[in-house]
């Protein structure tokens, strides 16, 4: 029974991260920035799954709050008086979407996305990466998105900052006993393309995947310290032809697609 840490925990894929884990008898803590739904959703888990659960209220574009749950995985349970268990997994999950183009939005809200994307998960990886280490077993599980393959905007190109940075940090890693996994869903049935009020009613069912299969192939991926990690076979193969095919194509392919 370890510990795993889970980012954006509350909603969505975090949500059911947390759920899958608890249901593992993992013991959680979770990091969100509304205090009342990290409480209700800490007590649920709790009370079904039987595990301990510790909540870290923290907004993750915001460098004070990153430290804060940087911190916490820096323990590794060997300081003097230490009740707190080392995190074995970390899942970088939180993040959000935006419909607005970049030269017409609001840079503050640019600003806030790379700050929890990218600055957070370079921040939170570079903790955890060092206590793992120093205790010869571990996990990071960064979830990007099949978006890093498109010339898409902000969005696309945090997500394909956390494919690279993945890739480098498990090569890195190789013979450590840490492993890092990054998974690259595609549509999936969350509160994800609600909270950024985008228009979903003419994709196809087809093209959606359900979060509990997506979580459970990326934690499966883990297990096996497989490094890419794409859920589904029609995601797989779209993948494989959005590497192959010329550049020119796939930001057409882009731009038809937006949300």
């Amino acid at each position: 029974m370890g510990t795993a840490l889970v980012t954006g925990a509350t909603a969505g894929l975090g949500l059911e991260f947390a759920w899958q884990l608890a249901t593992a008898r993992h013991h959680l803590v979770l990091v969100a920035r509304d205090e009342d739904r990290l409480d209700e959703v800490a007590g649920q888990l709790r009370a079904a799954a039987g595990v301990d659960v510790e909540v870290i209220r923290a907004d993750l574009s915001v460098p004070d709050d990153v430290e804060r749950v940087a911190e916490r995985l820096r323990v590794t349970g060997e300081e003097a008086g230490e009740t707190r268990r080392p995190v074995g997994l970390l899942v970088n999950n939180a993040g959000f979407g935006n419909r607005h183009r970049f030269v017409k939005d609001d840079l503050d809200t640019q600003l806030q996305a790379l700050d929890v994307m990218v600055r957070a998960v370079l921040v939170l990886s570079h903790a955890a990466a060092g206590q793992m280490k120093h205790r010869g077993r571990g996990a990071i599980l960064n979830v990007g998105s099949v978006a890093a393959l498109l010339g898409s905007g902000t969005y696309a190109a945090h997500k394909a900052w956390v494919r690279a940075f993945t890739e480098g940090l498990a090569s890195e890693l190789r013979g450590t006993g840490v492993t890092a996994t990054v998974v690259a869903p595609g549509l999936t049935h969350t509160e994800f393309h609600a909270r950024m009020h985008a228009d979903t009613s003419g994709l196809p069912e087809v093209a959606w995947l359900d979060a509990p299969r997506v979580v459970a192939d990326a934690l499966a991926d883990v297990r096996r310290g497989v490094v890419l990690s794409t859920p589904s076979l029609r995601y797989k193969a779209a993948s494989a032809f959005l590497r192959l095919a010329p550049r020119g194509t796939v930001r057409a392919i882009a731009r038809q697609s937006r949300l």
